[in-house]
């Protein structure tokens, strides 16, 4: 119940705020229009037929600075994870289920870039918060623009589109468990040049023993812009990451003392004995070039490669990963010269990508690199072609079709201790994703969407070569239909947006972790999952930013997710688990925000979260209770000169002291799930820019 008083509370307040609260429309500032940039060009998210979110520069700012998670979890449909400092996981609709760390079946780009290597992983946990400048999700399967997916795509800015003012820009922020974030950027534009720069350290002593965390981040980007609208961008990172795994604990254990970190056993030595943590060292760095060849054709043509040094002292092994990445993404972009009542524009284009990746495993002697027990090289390649489709009919309705024909393969040969001299070599099926999707503007300011699409993902190059040093060559891919229908609503001075959707994905032959009762890993495919669910999202300027009166801005956000997903002809060796919830995924989600400005820039923002119980494992015998999380953030924005802001500000995270585990361990042998989350917890800070 406390979710539903908390949400009343907030809208209660804001209604007496508003009512009382004298408007002045001559003063109120224009609120801008939401774009979407996700399908290759720039869209009004009103008419977009997708389920897509946008977090702005302006909702960034908002959230605590030293993570991703608090900002992610406020879409509807997103679960974002922090087992330990640094330890991400990313779940897009229920996307959680074979990634026991990192991220795994959500494709992730880097500006134009794709981020997400050929063998399907992600390392979102390298980027530093300070460096994101906005974030797009395209939520359920899109392989028809963006290759293999079941979960979803997420869209990274590095940079901030709009604005293209000169400035710099350092902050420093300090917290509970030694947090310390700092952070300086710059950005010089000339006629035709954009050049930013951004560095920052963050380092984090965290909740539990044994999980301290550091991060060194650089980050570079520079536009030239020639011949009028053609441009090239060179955009790169560099990141030394590295954080301590404290391990899961079993409900005693956790009950006992929740800054533990995994004890030893008398088979198994525990986290702090064998120095259990990873280092990850990745250089990544790309060029981008937009050409109008003529008013109606344009041609984007980017090119990338990242290099990563992978080091994981664990439990049962020490793995060492050596990461070469390298490919090329392009489109067409063809418009047609617009009608009175009709508009069409299409795209075909392809993206190539290669992981050359040498893949380790010693002996783990206390954190100390031990005898070789299995040394691999694993090559992964993955390469599709895709054409897209759009036309707006009487500036109401608006159809798209996609579709994209995918390859997967690798190979694969062992160093030692079989010493093969040649590569064995899998080749996948190539696939067809497509995607039909269609809008209708019923009226100027409501939108009514509906949308099918396929998914499908591959196995992973961490999935294919697990932990167990096995080769699967017999696992196979996942597979599925979505089908969603929704609407968006929002008010003539776009004060108001409103979006809901439904859906039902069925996904076919999951890939799924199993664990061996050494706590070695290895993955199978087990059956289908059912995955119908509802998301809500609505925020609503109820006094929209001014320059008089005591409140000089009022804003409600509320985000809520059903999902109930479950499995269906779904087993293990031995048992059946048809009808049980699906791991890792709660219920229901209820996230609502209000932001309060106030005069002398003064401001207020409080978010509450509040999560359902979560299964834990296929059994559905054990769950983490529901949590309500409730984060508060008060600042000051000072204008120093004309050029010249500096910004102070102070929060608290966990204000009800609530013991929670934001990502626990499915399936985990011994029952070891849970991960404990820091109690009530502060931070302060500023940032200043000239």
């Amino acid at each position: 119940m406390f979710k539903i008083y908390f949400t009343l509370v907030l809208i209660f307040a804001a209604g007496i705020v508003a009512s009382a609260q004298s408007k002045k429309a001559d003063t109120a500032k224009k609120l801008n229009t939401v774009t979407v940039r996700g399908y290759l060009s720039d869209q009004p998210l009103l008419s977009v037929p997708a389920s897509v979110s946008v977090i702005t520069p302006a909702q960034l700012k908002l959230q605590p600075g030293n993570s991703l998670v608090s900002t992610m979890n406020t879409i509807p449909g997103i679960r974002m994870e922090e087992r330990s400092p640094g330890s991400y996981r990313l779940s897009v609709r229920g996307s959680l289920l074979r990634s026991p760390f990192g991220i795994r079946d959500v494709k992730i780009y880097y500006d134009e870039l794709p981020l997400t290597d050929a063998g399907g992983n992600t390392y979102l946990n390298v980027i530093d918060f300070n460096s994101v400048q906005g974030i797009e999700v395209l939520k359920g399967p899109d392989g028809s623009l963006f290759g293999a997916n079941s979960g979803g795509v997420v869209l990274i800015s590095p940079v901030n589109r709009y604005d293209n003012t000169n400035f710099v820009t350092a902050g420093l922020s300090g917290g509970s468990y030694g947090m310390v974030h700092e952070n300086v950027g710059l950005q010089n534009v000339s006629k035709n040049n954009q050049f930013n720069f951004n560095q920052s350290y963050q380092t984090y002593h965290g909740y539990r023993v044994h999980s301290d965390m550091y991060r060194n981040y650089f980050q570079a980007s520079d536009k030239i812009t020639y011949g009028g609208n053609n441009s090239v961008k060179i955009l790169g990172f560099y990141s030394d990451l590295n954080y301590e795994t404290p391990g899961g604990l079993t409900q005693a254990q956790a009950d006992a003392d929740p800054t533990a970190a995994r004890p030893s056993t008398s088979f198994v030595p525990g986290s702090i004995v064998q120095h259990a943590s990873i280092t990850n060292k990745m250089t990544y760095g790309g060029a981008v070039n937009e050409w109008h060849i003529t008013d109606h054709i344009r041609n984007i043509f980017a090119v990338y490669g990242a290099y990563v040094n992978f080091t994981n002292p664990f439990i049962t092994n020490y793995e060492q990963r050596y990461e070469r990445t390298y490919g090329m993404r392009t489109y067409f972009e063809f418009t047609g010269t617009p009608k009175n009542n009709f508009k069409w524009k299409a795209n075909v284009g392809m993206e190539w990508e290669k992981t050359n990746a040498d893949n380790n495993d010693y002996g783990n002697r206390a954190g100390v690199r031990d005898t070789a027990q299995s040394l691999d090289k694993v090559n992964t390649s993955q390469h599709f072609i895709f054409a897209r489709y759009e036309e707006t009919i009487a500036n109401r309705l608006h159809v798209e079709a996609a579709a994209s024909l995918n390859f997967y393969g690798y190979d694969f040969k062992n160093v030692y201790p079989r010493a093969q001299t040649s590569f064995t070599t899998q080749i996948f099926t190539p696939q067809i994703m497509p995607r039909l999707a269609l809008s209708y503007q019923v009226t100027n300011n409501f939108v009514w969407r509906a949308s099918a699409s396929r998914g499908y993902s591959t196995p992973t190059s961490a999935e294919i070569r697990p932990s167990n040093n096995i080769i699967n060559t017999s696992l196979g891919a996942q597979y599925g239909w979505n089908y969603e229908t929704g609407f968006r609503l929002r008010s003539n001075d776009e004060s108001l947006l409103l979006d809901a959707s439904a859906f039902y994905y069925h996904l076919n032959n999951a890939i799924v972790r199993r664990l061996t009762p050494a706590s070695t890993e290895y993955y199978t495919n087990s059956g289908d999952i059912k995955q119908p669910g509802i998301e809500i999202y609505l925020t609503y300027w109820l006094i929209k930013q001014t320059d008089h009166g005591f409140i000089r801005g009022l804003q409600l956000n509320e985000s809520y997710t059903i999902s109930k997903f479950t499995f269906g002809d779904y087993h293990d060796a031995t048992t059946s688990y048809q009808g049980k919830e699906l791991t890792g995924v709660p219920r229901d989600v209820e996230v609502t925000s209000m932001q309060v400005k106030f005069p002398q820039a003064l401001y207020l923002f409080v978010q509450h979260n509040y999560t359902a119980q979560i299964p834990l494992n296929e059994a559905n015998t054990f769950f983490a209770p529901h949590y309500n999380l409730v984060q508060a953030k008060i600042g000051w924005q000072h204008t120093l000169s004309n050029k010249a802001k500096l910004d102070i500000y102070a929060g608290v995270d966990n204000l009800l002291n609530e013991k929670y585990s934001l990502g626990d361990d499915l399936d985990a042998v011994g029952n070891r799930f849970y991960n404990p989350s820091a109690l009530r917890n502060y931070y302060a800070g500023f940032n200043v820019r000239f």
